[in-house]
This record gives C-alpha cells, sequence and structure tokens, in this order.
C-alpha cells in the first residue's frame, strides 16, 4: 500500500517547519494510524503480560526450580534490549515495515516454538528468539509517530498509541488466567503466535510507510556506533532516556514479581490475579491519557516531575506496607483485607505515573533529534528493556515468601528517576525541534 504524503513531511537537512495538516490528513493521521501502530507495538506487552499468571504450572510442567519462571521473562527482556539495539537503525535505513514485518515473523514461528517445548531451557531459548523479533515492533512505532507529528502533537499521538497498546494488555493477563482454568498453559503461546499471524497481515495490507526515501540513513557498524555516542553526549537526551528507562523498571519489577507475590503470598487464584493485573493496567492507561489531555495546557517539564514525585511517594507508602505485613505475619495475623487493599492501592499510585512518565521523556528525548527517530527509539528501548532484564534478574535471585524485595526494588528505582530529574537540563521556552546536525550519513 502507497505511503500517504503528509504535510509534516520535510526535506532532509533542512530545519523543520511544520504547518499544520489539513483536515483531511489529520483525521488519517491521529485516527487509525495510531490504532495501528498500537496493535503492533502491543505484541511487546502481551507477550510479556499473558503469561504471568502461569509461571506457577510453567515450572511445574517444565521441571524448572523454583524462579525459573521469573528468569524466563528476563531472558525475554534480554531479547528485547538486544534487538531495539538495530531494529530501530535498520528501520532508519529500510524503511519502518520491512523491519517490522521480518521481526514479526520470527516472533510468530518462536511462539510457537514456545508452546511446543518441553525443558526450560528449550523454552528460554524460543522466547530469546520470540523477544529479538517483537523488539521491531516495540521500537519502530515510536519512529513512525516522529515521522508524522512533533512537540505537542508527538506528545497527544504517543498517549494515543499507549491507550491502544494498552487495551490489550488489559485483558492479556485476565485471558491468560481463565485459560489457565480450563487448559493447559502452551495455549497461551499458540494464541501468542496467532496473534503474530494478524499482525503480519496489518503489516503487509494495511500500514502505511511513513519514512521516505530521501529521508533514510545509511547502514554501518561505524555509523551506527558514532550514532549511539552522539545520542549518549546530549544531556538532554540521556536523562530523559534514563528516566523512561527507570519508570519501565518500575513496571517490570512488578511484572518480575507479581505472580509470585500476589499468588504464593497472597493467595490469589490465577484469574482474581489477572484481574487485579487490569486494574493496574486501567490506571497506567488512565494517566496516559491525562497527560494527553493536559498537554500544551500544563507544561511538560513540570508533569512529568509531579508524576516522578507521585511515583516516590507510592514506592515509599508501599514499602513501609509491605513491611508491616510481614512484621504482622511474624505475629501470627492472617491476611486481612483491609492490609490488602491498603497494598494494592500502593502499587496502583506507584505505577499509574509511568503512564505519563514514559510518554513525556520519550518524546522529551527525541524531540531534537528526528533524523535518528529509529536509532534514537532504539536507544531507549534498550535501556528500558535491559533495565527490565535487570529487574527481573535481581527479583529471581531474592526471596520468594515475601512482597518486601518488590517494593523495596521499586522504592529504588523512584529514587534514581528522582536524581536523574535534577540532572535533567530544563526546556528552553518557545525552542522548536531542530535536525541533527552530526554526519549521519557515513
Amino acid at each position: 500500500m502507497a505511503p500517504p504524503q503528509h504535510a509534516l513531511d520535510t526535506p532532509a537537512g533542512s530545519v523543520s517547519t511544520i504547518a499544520p495538516p489539513p483536515a483531511a490528513s489529520a483525521r488519517a493521521v491521529f485516527g487509525w494510524v495510531p490504532v495501528l501502530l498500537g496493535f503492533l507495538t502491543a505484541v511487546g506487552p502481551v507477550s510479556t503480560d499473558i503469561y504471568l499468571p502461569a509461571f506457577p504450572a510453567l515450572e511445574h510442567s517444565l521441571h524448572a526450580q523454583s524462579g525459573g519462571a521469573q528468569m524466563t521473562l528476563s531472558v525475554w527482556f534480554v531479547g528485547l534490549a538486544l534487538g531495539q539495539m538495530t531494529m530501530g537503525p535498520l528501520s532508519d535505513r529500510f524503511g519502518r515495515i520491512r523491519p517490522m514485518l521480518i521481526g514479526t515473523i520470527v516472533y510468530t514461528i518462536a511462539s510457537f516454538g514456545c508452546a511446543l517445548a518441553h525443558d526450560i531451557w528449550t523454552f528460554s531459548a524460543f522466547r530469546l528468539i520470540a523477544a529479538i523479533g517483537a523488539s521491531a515492533s516495540l521500537v519502530i512505532p515510536s519512529a513512525c509517530v516522529r515521522d508524522i507529528a512533533h512537540g505537542n502533537m508527538a506528545a497527544r499521538m504517543m498517549s494515543q498509541l499507549v491507550l491502544v497498546m494498552g487495551v490489550v494488555p488489559i485483558l492479556a493477563p485476565t485471558l491468560g488466567g481463565f485459560v489457565l482454568e480450563i487448559t493447559s498453559w502452551r495455549s497461551i503461546f499458540w494464541a501468542s503466535g496467532v496473534y503474530g499471524l494478524v499482525c503480519i497481515f496489518v503489516l503487509v495490507r494495511i500500514l502505511p510507510e511513513t519514512l521516505k526515501n530521501e529521508h533514510r540513513q545509511s547502514f554501518s557498524p561505524m555509523a551506527l556506533v558514532t550514532r549511539y555516542l552522539y545520542l549518549a553526549r546530549d544531556r538532554s537526551f540521556i536523562t530523559n532516556a534514563m528516566i523512561a528507562g527507570f519508570s519501565a523498571f518500575l513496571s517490570f519489577t512488578y511484572l518480575s514479581a507479581a505472580a509470585t507475590v500476589f499468588i504464593h503470598v497472597f493467595g490469589f487464584s490465577p484469574s482474581h490475579f489477572g484481574m487485579m493485573f487490569g486494574l493496574f493496567a486501567v490506571g497506567m492507561i488512565g494517566a496516559s491519557q491525562l497527560n494527553g489531555m493536559l498537554v500544551g495546557r500544563v507544561d511538560a517539564h513540570r508533569m512529568l516531575t509531579i508524576a516522578m514525585l507521585v511515583a516516590f511517594l507510592g514506592t515509599v507508602l508501599l514499602t513501609a506496607l509491605c513491611v508491616l505485613f510481614v512484621f504482622r505475619a511474624k505475629h501470627g495475623h492472617v491476611i486481612e483485607l483491609w492490609m490488602l487493599c491498603l497494598i494494592v492501592g500502593a502499587l496502583l499510585v506507584s505505577l499509574a505515573p509511568t503512564g505519563i512518565i514514559g510518554p513525556n521523556a520519550t518524546v522529551g528525548a527525541m524531540i531534537n533529534h528526528p533524523q535518528l527517530a529509529g536509532t534514537a527509539a532504539a536507544f531507549i528501548g534498550t535501556l528500558q528493556y535491559a533495565l527490565g532484564a535487570g529487574a527481573g534478574g535481581m527479583i529471581g535471585m531474592m526471596p520468594t515468601h515475601t512482597p518486601i524485595p518488590m517494593a523495596g526494588t521499586m522504592l529504588m528505582g523512584a529514587v534514581i528517576m528522582l536524581m536523574l530529574s535534577i540532572l535533567r537540563p530544563a526546556p528552553v521556552p518557545g525552542a522548536q525541534a531542530s535536525q541533527d546536525v552530526m554526519p549521519i550519513g557515513h
């Protein structure tokens, strides 16, 4: 399908002077394209979330030791981090569609491999391969947003993408929990493969290419290293990217620990855990949509700072409640409903602000690098999932009979976010996104 011509496109090497698109084009760009991008980006969250309720069954079926399921999640995050390092730059060279298509085919085949695995090592290997494939659809849609929008328009579109991307992950763990009530965990991965097939159809038949030929960059190992070093030396980019990364660190810490904490420690059934998971997803999506409504009305720099403070206070409260829970359990108190409600509420306060932190920090990092949108998005995505792998590894090595490791690790991530916020440069009032001036074509 031929790509639409957008009024937002500018010649390579020129300063971006972006005019408002005509009404018909605006409806196309801000209507169905974010829906398609969100559907594709959801491949990663769905594949992360849908099998969380299956952790105990997975360990039993594959004869894995305690903590083995958490380590498969870390392997998944490692694959996402490794894949994104090259997927973004490849999309800058070959366009957005082809890398996503190849990656989705790899993801689909590897998902079917997970469904057929009979030991934890084979399962982990297929998860790694599936993650490398899925990384394309995680990082490239953000570059597509940068291709067709900037500034406040990009922030609104990113919030739309997060909304659509979040609808399926809300249902994923709930669906996974119900699947476990009637059939094997293997059905989850057969369903993931089918989802991949649908994404392949979207890429082949529906989604337009957003990167024009004249805006594409050459690809070589030396150019790749040069671009990453260039971005790493930009203080505005690296601080915002690290903030987005540690925002994801909070979410991934919860993802790695939640199934064990809520099913084993608090006694939730897999289906009840899935429904509770949906509550947190609703909170994050709601915060993201609030962000989209406030963009342009409230200073984005200030909004990001407030969101980080709320997340910090939530993790402090969560840690205190988990310590109180363990203290009461040691003295023979049974698990009471009011204590569980307080812990769930503190988790919601800790996680919901990530729906504001992630989009704003991502846009803040990418705003000055339109010619390196794919590489910049890959850098951010790699940071997020490398930190996610670290979170999963840390949780896997900690005691599993208490919620304190989860709460303490989330608190650590929130503290680091606040420290990065202090180092983050204030935006220049009235500044517009500028084109990259580094020699990126060699």
